[in-house]
């Protein structure tokens, strides 16, 4: 049972740093950007975690979201989320991630709870600090590299300027995946975003 009336923790996963800031890795940390001007919220240093947070309500009196970026690298960022989940009191149910899927076409956005990580290097140490892979996932697809490029180097590449075309309006759907599984929860969200 989850706390009906407690927190969520929203979490981008990416990697800190502007060398990294365009990068397809980098997609949550701009979906969660995204919601913190949504939320009229700024993000600051934790003084308890290695993240910056930003915190607000979703709507007038709606779910209080605590907005989060690990300034750890990607293979690190399960450490600062269970830093942050134990801070605010937030278990496990209501904790989201935010990420890039290799395994999901470019731009189709999925939700789900629990399941595998997929040799996601961030939701692999995301389970590890959790203890449990029972967390929402919000899956932004980039889809597989061409050709024969190795997945780490496509991963770390910026999106291309075919893919750029789409992606402001992209990441702004992926922010409205994310307030649909906080507002309504995540069956009704894929009934709602899963077609499309």
């Amino acid at each position: 049972m989850t706390d009906e009336t407690g927190p969520w923790l929203v979490v981008g996963l990416g990697n800190p740093g502007r060398e990294y800031a365009g990068n397809r890795h980098n997609v949550g940390f701009m979906v969660v950007d995204l919601l913190a001007g949504r939320l009229g919220g700024r993000f600051g240093r934790h003084k308890r975690a290695v993240a910056e947070v930003a915190e607000g309500r979703l709507g007038l009196g709606g779910p209080k979201v605590v907005l989060a970026k690990p300034l750890t690298y990607m293979n690190l960022s399960g450490g600062p989320v269970a830093g942050l989940a134990q801070f605010y009191k937030v278990p496990a149910g209501r904790v989201i991630a935010v990420h890039d899927e290799l395994d999901v076409g470019y731009g189709q956005l999925r939700a789900k709870c629990g399941g595998g990580e997929g040799g996601h290097n961030g939701l692999r140490s995301m389970s590890r600090s959790l203890g449990t892979k029972d967390y929402v996932r919000v899956r932004f697809g980039i889809g597989r590299p061409p050709g024969r490029q190795d997945p780490a180097d496509y991963v770390l590449s910026d999106f291309s300027a075919v893919e750029r075309k789409e992606l402001d309006f992209l990441v702004d759907r992926a922010a409205d995946v994310v307030e649909s599984v906080v507002t309504r929860g995540v069956e009704p969200t894929q009934n709602l975003y899963h077609g499309s």
